[in-house]
């Protein structure tokens, strides 16, 4: 009888400990979902007190007589495979480089980390200034063409500037999580590698990377939800230019619902993607899941 009477009072104990948490998580995020879900079922310009219940014709026009929409999600589809290619490789190499026991590795690890502390709206305002002025002032000095180009003003060169720029500010945080993965690597199963004959390339093929699996799922997802989700670099860098050929699906969702007016369209553009990020985050960690080796 003691003993059920503790462990009532515990749980109790428990309940109220955790009722704020749980609270602040329900007004965070239960009920702005369970809205977003009721607007997006309505035509509402963000002002009328009643917003018009239209059901689903939201997503019927959006899914079938949105040009706009569909550039913007073959825009971001792009964006994405490149971004999270590059991006890894990358970071596996700086990785590898930096894990060679260099002397100044620690200085170039934070320098390759700094431009992630910093915001993609910063960077991207910062990286603006480089290319209409700091590459103007180069091209006189150095006579090279390269920098004569129009990096923000072409559809091609704005993409490559914008994938670019988010690369350069997002590497150094990759980089940390494979240092990581690295220095989990046994070294006797390198050097016994080693001792069979196997070379630098054939170790890293065949023992390196297959042990590298758990920081490769993580990467592959967080690189996955950023790329996806794109807005903040777009919007300080080219602001959906030239001629909207720069639009991701978060700009576009951003422009309908608060340049537009158009907030329960741009609900049901928001939670599309919503869907889409969980279903394809959802299939990327189940196959990556599948192909980890522990160490």
């Amino acid at each position: 009888m003691f003993n059920l009477g503790r462990r009532r009072g515990e749980r109790l104990e428990f309940g109220l400990f955790t009722l704020p948490a749980l609270i602040c998580i329900a007004f965070a995020f239960y009920v702005p979902f369970v809205l977003t879900v009721r607007y997006s079922m309505t035509k509402w310009n963000g002002i009328a007190k009643n917003p018009t219940f239209i059901g689903l014709d939201n997503f019927r026009q959006i899914l079938t007589g949105d040009a706009n929409f569909t550039n913007a999600a073959l825009f971001t589809l792009k964006y994405t495979i490149l971004y999270i290619v590059l991006v890894n490789v990358l970071a596996i190499a700086l990785a590898l480089v930096l894990d060679m026991g260099l002397r100044s590795t620690n200085w170039l690890r934070a320098a390759f980390f700094v431009p992630y502390i910093l915001s993609l709206v910063i960077v991207g305002f910062i990286w603006k200034f480089i290319f209409m002025q700091g590459f103007e002032s180069l091209g006189d000095s150095t006579g090279w063409s390269v920098f004569a180009l129009s990096w923000l003003g072409e559809p091609g060169l704005a993409f490559v500037s914008i994938l670019g720029v988010s690369i350069w500010q997002s590497v150094g945080f990759y980089m940390v999580i494979y240092i990581a993965g690295l220095q989990s690597v046994p070294d006797d199963l390198k050097e016994a590698a080693t001792v069979d004959g196997a070379g630098a390339v054939r170790r890293f093929f065949s023992i390196t990377l297959p042990l590298l699996a758990p920081s490769i799922t993580i990467s592959v997802f967080m690189a996955l939800t950023n790329a996806i989700k794109v807005f903040d670099v777009i919007l300080s860098l080219t602001s959906g230019g030239p001629g909207g050929t720069t639009y991701s699906v978060a700009y576009d969702i951003y422009r309908d619902t608060f340049q537009n007016n158009l907030y329960g369209y741009g609900t049901a553009k928001a939670l599309i993607l919503f869907v889409a990020v969980l279903a394809i985050t959802f299939v990327q960690l189940y196959i990556f899941k599948r192909r980890e080796v522990e160490a």
